[in-house]
């Protein structure tokens, strides 16, 4: 298998950012990938101390899928956040800042509107990533699953419904889940593939439309007995991935 598509996503349930190329490191997710998140008023959580905790307690396309209309771009750089709403003026702001995490909480929380559970508040990890699973890992899906899925289900599918990290093609349909608790070598970096991903209602939403116009769970269930669409893998030894680097099961000695 190949890999095409390198993504990460600095705020939880906003933009995707595309790479060319990145550096793993072991035990970790991918660089700045949901590194921030709006999380709701009445979550129960330490801002200066973030723990796991599930989607529903943050603004997420699975609840709010008006956030598909925001684009958005983060400048690790500088530290700052770029949203462009579908009217209106963008907002640019500075998240090392105070004014600067306040304005974006006012924004998105007049954004949002009844879906916004009272003020929400912009969180940032150092250290924590506000992924979907408590245990840190990449995700990684293959393109010729998805094309079975969409031939199953008669319907293209954007490949960015399902917000993955790596996206891989070659190899067979379900060919990810065969690499289930085996070690493969993704470009440079050793990873363990410890879990198949379960798909949930984040996937309804067109990220071009903001439209819950597919039910890929349901599609899942009824081709094929499951509702799972790619796998999460443990990075064992870092490393530099790229784009067109091929992913590879470690045959045993």
């Amino acid at each position: 298998m190949r890999v095409e598509q390198i993504y990460r996503y600095p705020v939880k349930g906003f933009s995707p950012e595309a790479l060319e190329d990145v550096t793993l490191e072991a035990g970790e997710c991918l660089p700045f990938d949901r590194v921030f998140a709006l999380a709701q008023a009445d979550a129960p959580l330490d801002p200066d101390h973030p723990v796991w905790l599930r989607k529903t307690n943050f603004a997420c396309l699975a609840a709010n899928a008006r956030l598909a209309l925001l684009h958005t771009a983060y400048d690790a750089g500088t530290d700052t956040w770029l949203i462009r709403p579908p009217q209106g003026e963008p907002l640019r702001a500075r998240l090392s800042t105070p004014e600067g995490r306040a304005a974006v909480e006012d924004f998105l929380t007049a954004f949002l509107g009844e879906e916004a559970r009272g003020r929400l508040r912009l969180l940032r990890g150092r250290g924590h990533h506000f992924t979907d699973i408590p245990q840190k890992s990449v995700s990684i899906i293959s393109l010729k699953s998805l094309a079975a899925l969409e031939a199953a289900s008669g319907q293209r599918l954007d490949p960015l419904r399902f917000r993955a990290n790596f996206y891989v093609s070659g190899g067979a349909e379900w060919g990810d889940f065969a690499l289930l608790d085996q070690e493969v070598m993704l470009g440079r970096a050793r990873l363990r593939v410890w879990k198949r991903i379960v798909r949930c209602a984040a996937t309804e939403v067109n990220p071009q439309t903001a439209e819950r116009d597919a039910n890929p769970p349901r599609e899942l269930r009824k081709a094929f007995g499951h509702i799972d669409l790619g796998v999460q893998a443990e990075v064992l030894e870092g490393g530099l991935v790229a784009v067109g680097d091929a992913l590879e099961a470690i045959q045993p000695a």
